[in-house]
């Protein structure tokens, strides 16, 4: 038996991006789709991004830390003095314009997702977690394969997808370790996602960078004038 997974992680609210991945997987085919965190957050488009993303068949999801703030209410902003000037009004825009009554439904959302698929032993989550398992370390900014033996050491896989840190990393170590690149967070109009096929304990990896059209996305965080925009074109997209 063969089984075809998709990987999307860190929409982040980029809708447009969404819209042309969902197109080319519904052109691909798959047997299941998940979400390794933040549908939310930095984009311009957050309640139309989960709405989407939560009608799409066969899909999982996996919590994020912008998912968690959503879900489990916001860390003491003032306090969080790691966090940008602009990032606490930014977050309180996204969490304004999303329905509360989604709160339960995201707080189910697990922090990690273990699986056996075809023979193969497959991890998801957003990032490695704390102790409490409810948080996350610091992201390795530039990832080699020991570096993430040890980040990831706690779970026992062939294959482990994570996002939270946007670039793109396609490592083998101990385990084949996979970060498909933000979907809403690059610098080039391109949205990233990874197709696994699993038949007979093999995994055969395939990346993609689907085109769209970014001037919907900017447009948007003008008309709704969204706190940050100016940083996010900057520091996100290159501009």
């Amino acid at each position: 038996m063969t089984t075809k997974i998709a990987v999307l992680t860190d929409v982040h609210a980029n809708l447009p991006a969404l819209q042309a991945a969902l197109r080319d997987l519904e052109q691909e085919g798959y047997d299941r789709l998940i979400h390794t965190g933040d549908a939310i957050g930095i984009g311009p488009f957050p309640a139309e991004t989960l709405e989407t993303l939560l009608a799409v068949p066969n899909i999982s999801f996996i919590m994020g830390n912008h998912d968690a703030w959503f879900a489990q209410g916001l860390p003491d902003l003032q306090a969080a003095s790691y966090l940008p000037s602009w990032f606490p009004a930014h977050l309180q825009w996204t969490l304004a314009a999303l329905n509360p009554d989604l709160r339960p439904v995201l707080a189910q959302w697990p922090y990690l997702l273990q699986e056996n698929i075809e023979g193969v032993k497959i991890t998801f989550l957003h990032y490695a977690l704390d102790l409490s398992g409810r948080d996350f370390v610091t992201p390795v900014f530039e990832p080699t394969p020991a570096t993430l033996d040890r980040l990831f050491a706690d779970y026992d896989s062939d294959l482990i997808f994570y996002g939270h840190h946007h670039p793109f990393s396609d490592l083998q170590g101990r385990a084949h370790y996979i970060n498909p690149g933000s979907l809403g967070c690059y610098t080039k109009a391109v949205a990233r996602y990874a197709l696994v096929l699993l038949e007979n304990g093999q995994a055969t990896i395939e990346h993609r960078s689907i085109p769209y059209d970014q001037s919907p996305l900017f447009q948007a965080y003008e008309l709704r004038q969204v706190p940050g925009r100016e940083t996010i074109y900057r520091e996100i997209f290159g501009k």
